[in-house]
């Protein structure tokens, strides 16, 4: 049996002796409410008994409790207490009565229960409250964290995951107030957190415990009362989460323990007893930076977060830009690291871009000027222009916006206006990516922390391949000051090589959408490529649209566009598309070619038919499993249609994230911000309301991604999604567990979130009416639909590159089998698996896929389950 505490109810004037026998037997008080008592008896194993005894002024009913531990008629007999003794199959059993008369039963039966921490606890009763205290410290790892240097958004959620699961798996969590100074200067500013010290800090940015550079702490006498203050608490792990700079210090900070702890001792600070029990300092590092400069990892905490106020900002800007025919250049962070220039720059459609790993050509001025004058004579009205604000130039010199004006104004004559952004990036609310990343990478600190050895390395918690995983700490700092030295040698192919595969991926495509020659010309090839958008419409769809179109265009192809799906393919409603036509369709939602749901299986003569008319000799299908199924179908057809024959690429683009062959499809970012945004806002009346729950329904069909993603995210204490489908006794279970948050507290907000087809039965009004009736008086339910809104007003940056990207990989697939003799490799299904783009031919997913469910077989966020029960404190 799996349990987290026993219950003994008590009368009012009972509570004092029943609290004193349980600590006589060995129990330790650690929580006091109004009516609430917790008491523990910890243990050396993962798990620990407690006992909450509840003041009630009803008739009392508790059951026995049977727990094992050694010497048990000495103790009873030094307690005073009547006992039975009898002997049962080689084993003595005791048997008594506590002061309400619950039954205990103890065996001298080997038990996960600390026997241990029995013994020396009744040995040490009478002991003073240092060396209790001191007894107490021997059977729990406490482990500190800290933030230092600059802020970003997660880091909350990182403290909040860091500071639950410490507690869940019998750790103390420590938090250091502002960052390295706080460990200098110890005290109240080094701070024991319980559980619900982070309720409601997941959704703000920065960081709840502050964060600052200490000069004090470079010095080795800072250090050295930074170790004084961790080890007279009995801390020996400590967290971090900073850039290089901060990561070094802890590393440097590690390296020195041994040395500092003798110190410490010769001086007659600490006891050598006490430096010998934490003589090794365990260092693991996590990366908040919103520059994403880290090498070793793909994202950092925070950055993901900036680039959406980036974008914002500069479609924001767009539209004055084009109201009054300026050009705006636009100043972002990043001072050794261009990801956020490159990344916004590729989100926006931005006209030029200068990154600090790749200035640009000695003729930069001219260059720009020629294409800019282009864009004009094709009648566009704005210019953008993203700068990083690290830019250099080939001798390394910077490329400054003021520069950059005075050479659209004297060149150009063009009206110019700078923006810099500023600290406005570093602030707002968490992206859900954000949430979860650090959510994730928390929980994985404490793993690490928990498994650390003397001789292992100290750890960097990174985010590759679509996993959490582990990279040394100092390596990773040592190839980050790498880059920074590769490009101050001007070894720029050096710098631009140690960013990761993603960075040079999106600066190449970057390349390939710029206005050329061949766009202004006439178009002298035969190759013709189709695109079309199928299923339900969801942000990204344009974005996919827009990088297919100037893709061609750069290199000279005809591109159709074919509206309303199917449908409109069936019925020839074909459109050559020109570079303007394009233009601004990455900031827009939905589908500008327009959907539907209709698949090509009943009317293939004429979709064969129209497409030989037009010479389609690549075809491109953007759309969830509508898309998937429909290329199946063409695929299967060949032998009957030969206007199938051509190289055909499917873009998983839904919100629903459950196409087979990809672990992400375009349109679920946006639609996880879109339910991120709406749980915080009902979660504020929740909590405004004291003591409130609502049940919350996401859409997904039958896929449980976005209530699982977005219940991470959003902090909710509970999700129902179809895989798990949903029990009677999952809802009274779930009832329970929201008893007993309620009354620990009513002031925080609760959410559960509902996929819409979890059940017919239990429908979203089903269960808030059943919590309501079973809450009463505790709390109150009420329900919120979410709808269409999740699929999003503004694509999120994420949706838009990730469209961009699989749209030019996507013609570049086409264009490898132009002129080759077609075979089953030619129709698959774009996707990313482990961090890779990977090209799966679609017949061969027939097997992965769960027809009848529409979702794939095998669901890698599935494993990420159990950490929200954890997190939503229930029961392990």
């Amino acid at each position: 049996m799996n349990f987290s505490h026993i219950q003994l109810d008590c009368q009012a004037h009972e509570v004092d002796k029943l609290l004193k026998f349980y600590s006589d037997f060995g129990f330790s008080l650690v929580e006091k409410g109004k009516s609430i008592y917790k008491l523990s008896l910890f243990s050396s194993s993962p798990l620990s008994l407690e006992i909450r005894v509840v003041s009630s002024s009803g008739k009392t009913l508790n059951d026995t409790l049977v727990f094992a531990a050694t010497n048990i008629e000495e103790k009873l007999k030094c307690m005073n207490v009547s006992f039975n003794s009898t002997a049962e199959n080689g084993q003595q059993i005791y048997s008594f009565n506590d002061p309400i008369g619950t039954k205990l039963v103890l065996t001298n039966k080997e038990s996960l229960f600390s026997e241990k921490a029995l013994i020396d606890k009744v040995e040490t009763k009478n002991e003073s409250p240092s060396s209790k205290q001191q007894a107490k410290s021997d059977f729990k790892r406490k482990v500190a964290f800290l933030m230092s240097g600059g802020d970003s958004c997660g880091m909350n959620a990182s403290i909040r995951a860091i500071v639950r699961v410490a507690i869940a798996k019998g750790c103390d969590a420590y938090a250091v107030y502002e960052g390295y100074q706080g460990l200098v200067t110890g005290n109240e500013l080094i701070k024991k957190m319980e559980w619900n010290d982070v309720a409601g800090i997941l959704s703000t940015g920065g960081t709840a415990i502050g964060t600052a550079r200490c000069k004090e702490f470079r010095e080795r006498s800072g250090r050295l009362k930074a170790c004084y203050n961790l080890v007279s608490l009995g801390i020996d792990s400590l967290i971090v989460n900073g850039g290089d700079g901060s990561l070094t210090g802890a590393d440097i900070f590690r390296s020195e323990w041994n040395g500092l702890l003798q110190e410490l001792v010769d001086s007659g600070k600490i006891t050598a007893d006490l430096a010998k029990r934490h003589q090794h300092l365990s260092i693991v590092g996590m990366v908040g930076s919103i520059d994403n400069d880290m090498v070793g990892t793909e994202m950092t905490i925070g950055a993901n977060t900036s680039l959406h106020r980036i974008v914002e900002a500069i479609d924001s800007i767009s539209s004055t830009a084009s109201s009054h025919q300026r050009a705006f250049i636009i100043e972002v962070m990043g001072r050794h690291c261009g990801w956020l220039a490159l990344m916004a720059s590729l989100a926006t459609g931005a006209d030029w871009l200068f990154i600090p790993e790749a200035p640009p050509a000695e003729t930069w001025e001219e260059d720009m000027c020629d294409v800019l004058k282009k864009h004009r004579q094709l009648g566009k009205r704005k210019v953008i222009i993203v700068v990083s604000e690290g830019a250099l130039d080939r001798n390394n010199q910077p490329i400054k916006c003021e520069k950059i004006k005075d050479v659209l104004s004297k060149k150009l004559n063009y009206d110019t206006r700078v923006t810099t952004l500023g600290h406005v990036q570093r602030g707002g609310f968490p992206t859900a990516f954000d949430r979860i990343l650090a959510t994730l990478q928390g929980s994985k600190a404490v793993e690490e922390v928990l498994s650390s050895s003397e001789n292992k390395p100290s750890p960097l918690i990174a985010y590759n391949e679509n996993k959490i995983t582990c990279v040394p700490l100092m390596e990773a700092v040592q190839m980050t000051l790498a880059v920074a030295k590769a490009v101050e040698a001007k070894d720029f192919k050096r710098a631009f090589e140690l960013r990761d595969p993603d960075f040079r991926a999106a600066y190449e495509i970057s390349e390939s959408l710029v206005l050329n020659k061949k766009v202004l010309e006439e178009s002298k090839t035969s190759v013709k490529i189709a695109i079309l958008n199928c299923g339900a419409p969801c942000a990204g769809m344009n974005a996919a649209t827009r990088a297919a179109v100037r893709y061609g265009l750069h290199k000279g192809y005809i591109v159709y566009a074919v509206y309303n799906g199917f449908d409109g393919l069936i019925n020839g409603d074909f459109k050559e598309m020109k570079w303007m036509d394009v233009d601004g369709w990455t900031m827009k939602a939905g589908s500008e070619l327009g959907v539907n749901r209709t698949l090509p299986v009943k009317n293939l003569g004429m979709v064969a038919y129209q497409m030989q008319k037009f010479g389609i000799q690549g075809l491109i299908i953007v759309g969830g499993f509508e898309a998937y199924t429909s290329l199946a179908k063409l695929e299967e057809n060949r032998p009957n249609y030969p206007a199938f024959c051509i190289p055909m690429v499917c873009i998983p683009a839904t919100v629903s994230n459950n196409v087979p062959g990809t672990e992400y499809s375009i349109g679920s970012d946006t639609a996880l911000n879109a339910i991120v945004e709406a749980c915080d806002t009902i979660k504020c009346s929740a909590s405004a309301s004291r003591n409130r729950v609502f049940v919350v329904e996401v859409q997904g069909g039958r896929c449980g991604y976005l209530a699982t993603l977005g219940g991470l995210a959003s902090g909710a204490v509970r999700t129902y999604i179809h895989e798990e489908g949903i029990t009677l006794n999952d809802i009274s279970n779930d009832v329970d567990h929201l008893k007993k948050h309620f009354h620990e507290d009513k002031r925080i907000g609760r959410i559960v979130l509902r996929n819409e087809s979890v059940s017919d039965t239990y429908t979203t009004e089903v269960l808030s009416n059943i919590f309501q009736e079973e809450g009463t008086p505790l709390f109150d339910s009420k329900t919120a639909v979410l709808g269409h809104l999740q699929q999003g007003r503004i694509p999120s940056p994420m949706d838009r590159i990730r469209g961009t990207r699989f749209a030019v990989l996507s013609m570049q697939f086409i264009e490898n089998w132009l002129g080759k003799d077609i075979t089953s490799d030619s129709a698959v299904v774009l996707g990313i698996q482990q961090g890779h783009v990977v090209y799966t031919p679609v017949q061969s997913l027939v097997k992965e896929a769960d027809a009848k469910m529409r979702r794939p077989k095998d669901q890698w966020w599935l494993s990420i389950r159990p950490l929200l029960k954890l997190l939503a404190k229930y029961d392990q």
